[in-house]
C-alpha cells in the first residue's frame, strides 16, 4: 500500500502545478513534432497501446501499472525541459492520457486532476485513449550485423532506410570494414528493419 501511496504522490506532484497552464491548451493533436517532442508523444502512444492490450487480452494489471509508471517518470524528464523547447500539445495529449490509463486503477486521484486541468464531465464518461500508429514509429532502430551468419556488430541507423541504404551504411562502418578486410564478398543480404549478413570467403 505505502508504494501505492508514493506512486499516486509522484502523478499528483506531476500534475498539480501544471493543471492552470493546460487549462488554456487546446486539444489539438500535435504535428511536426521533432526530438523530445516526438519522443514523448511515441512514449505515450506506446504506453496506450500497451496498457490496453495487458488490460483488454491479457488481464496482466500488473505489467500495465508498470507501463504507467514508466510513462509518468517520462513525463518528469519531459517536464524538466525548458518550456521553449517543449510542446503545450504535446503535454496535454500525454497527462491526459496518462490520467485516462490510470483511471480504471485510481479514480478519484484521477478524476480530481482531470477536473482540475479544465476538463467537463468525469474522467469515467469519457472514451478510452487509441494509439496512433504514425506516432509509435521510431526514428531510429539497432540492427545486426552478421558476418557469414555470425553476429559481429550491432549499429544504430535510421527506421525508414531502404536495403540498398542498409548495404551502404554498414560498409561504412569501421568496425565492419575491419572485420572483412582482406576478405572477398560474395554477397550482402539486407533484412529491412534487423540485419545485415554478409557473406565473405
Amino acid at each position: 500500500m505505502e508504494g501505492c501511496f508514493r506512486f499516486l504522490k509522484r502523478v499528483w506532484r506531476l500534475a498539480a502545478p501544471l493543471a492552470e497552464f493546460l487549462k488554456d491548451v487546446p486539444l489539438a493533436p500535435a504535428a511536426n513534432l521533432v526530438g523530445a517532442n516526438r519522443e514523448m508523444r511515441r512514449i505515450t502512444h506506446n504506453t496506450i497501446k500497451k496498457v490496453t492490450g495487458d488490460i483488454s487480452d491479457r488481464f496482466n494489471f500488473n505489467t500495465a501499472i508498470s507501463a504507467i509508471m514508466e510513462m509518468v517518470n517520462a513525463l518528469y524528464q519531459y517536464k524538466e525541459i525548458p518550456e521553449t523547447d517543449r510542446s503545450p500539445a504535446v503535454l496535454r495529449e500525454s497527462l491526459d492520457s496518462l490520467l485516462l490509463l490510470l483511471a480504471p486503477f485510481a479514480p478519484h486521484i484521477t478524476e480530481e486532476i482531470w477536473e482540475a486541468t479544465g476538463h467537463e464531465g468525469s474522467i469515467h464518461r469519457q472514451p478510452w485513449p487509441v494509439y496512433d500508429p504514425e506516432a509509435i514509429l521510431e526514428d531510429e532502430i539497432t540492427i545486426v550485423v552478421q558476418i557469414n551468419g555470425k553476429i559481429r556488430e550491432r549499429m544504430l541507423v535510421p527506421a525508414d532506410l531502404t536495403p540498398e541504404k542498409m548495404k551502404e551504411k554498414v560498409l561504412q562502418e569501421p568496425g565492419v570494414l575491419k572485420l572483412i578486410q582482406n576478405k572477398k564478398i560474395i554477397k550482402i543480404i539486407p533484412v529491412p528493419g534487423k540485419l545485415v549478413n554478409i557473406v565473405v570467403n
